[in-house]
């Protein structure tokens, strides 16, 4: 699959992750960049690849590992003309992806995506970057990735806590765009998508043209993009707030964005949604402290002129946005909690 963005084209792939590799050219030009459990997992597939290895996990995605980064990319001769090759997780690509538009002012780059997370979301889109204390994504820029590489098989060695953590954008996918793949997860329980590799990459393309389609429409997040934030306006607030996963925040984000848009456009089906999260073993309602976390939405990007472009759905299938003020927000929160 290709899709071209803002006059960038990015190739999707799907195979084996090291033939793959063996026909990427200027071999010496490639540097992989990814973390130590993935390193560990698949030796074979960093085997006598230039390699910068870092430590797992969301809170080093700050500016300090970037600067660590550069530093070992500076060390290696790394010039303009060198690719850099992200192998791993959202946290993987989303740092990769920034490196490569900063370094000389912009190098070329691509994703071997390990997570149906990172699959699915994370590393589509050409949205990069790194958090600054408990905002997340405040530091970053929109760079298009050359290609990326979907390699089933690296799932093997995916802990069930990531299989469902990447399973809540795939939901999210399906409450924006397709009520049909909204019904084949409800039909569907998780083993089944991991019993079978066909069955799941075909989600995955599913997913990847389902997000592609909308970046191709709305490069910079002016318009359509922004349906993409449903469930991570309140769900980012609680990831860096109470170090949750990713997949189990933005579930919870999903579920107020859910009962907020009862109220603003009429939805009938959040009995549906929740239903969907629990059969994926991912969270629903849950108790927050209110004030940290509406402190942290008014720092959102999404603010506009004291409102918040808060995505809601109209029905399953049908996003929207409304403008909502913090102070309207906090309310219809603490209602919602009131009632737990």
């Amino acid at each position: 699959m290709k899709f071209d963005v803002d006059g960038k084209q990015t190739t999707c792939f799907f195979g084996q992750a090291k033939s793959f590799l063996k026909d990427l050219s200027q071999r010496k030009k490639i540097v992989l960049i990814t973390d130590e459990h993935l390193y560990k997992a698949h030796p074979r597939l960093f085997y006598s690849w230039k390699t910068i290895v870092l430590k797992p996990g969301e809170k080093y995605k700050q500016q300090s590992t970037i600067d660590q980064i550069i530093s070992q990319l500076i060390e290696m001769s790394a010039d303009r003309q060198t690719m850099l090759v992200g192998v791993g997780g959202g946290v993987i690509t989303d740092m990769t992806g920034y490196v490569a538009s900063i370094y000389m002012r912009g190098v070329s780059v691509g994703f071997i995506p390990t997570s149906i997370l990172a699959m699915v979301d994370a590393s589509l889109g050409g949205k990069n970057g790194v958090d600054v204390g408990l905002y997340k994504n405040l530091v970053g820029t929109i760079r298009q990735p050359e290609f990326l590489l979907y390699d089933v098989s690296l799932l093997k060695t995916l802990p069930q806590a990531e299989w469902e953590n990447g399973f809540a954008e795939i939901i999210k996918h399906a409450c924006i765009q397709d009520p049909s793949m909204f019904r084949q997860l409800e039909a569907t329980p998780i083993a089944t998508w991991q019993k079978k590799p066909l069955l799941l990459t075909d989600l995955i393309r599913k997913n990847v043209r389902i997000k592609m389609k909308i970046v191709m429409s709305d490069p910079y997040e002016k318009n359509e993009r922004k349906w993409l934030n449903f469930g991570h306006t309140l769900g980012h607030a609680l990831e860096n707030m109470h170090e949750l996963s990713h997949g189990k925040a933005i579930a919870i984000g999903m579920t107020y964005a859910s009962c907020v848009s009862m109220i603003y456009t009429g939805f009938k089906s959040v009995d549906r949604i929740v239903d969907l999260l629990a059969k994926y073993n991912l969270p629903s309602f849950a108790r927050f402290e209110l004030k940290p976390v509406m402190d942290i939405l008014a720092m959102d990007k999404k603010k506009q002129e004291g409102h918040i472009n808060y995505v809601l759905l109209n029905k399953i299938g049908k996003p929207d946005i409304q403008p909502i003020t913090t102070k309207e927000l906090s309310q219809i929160f603490e209602r919602i909690q009131s009632n737990l």
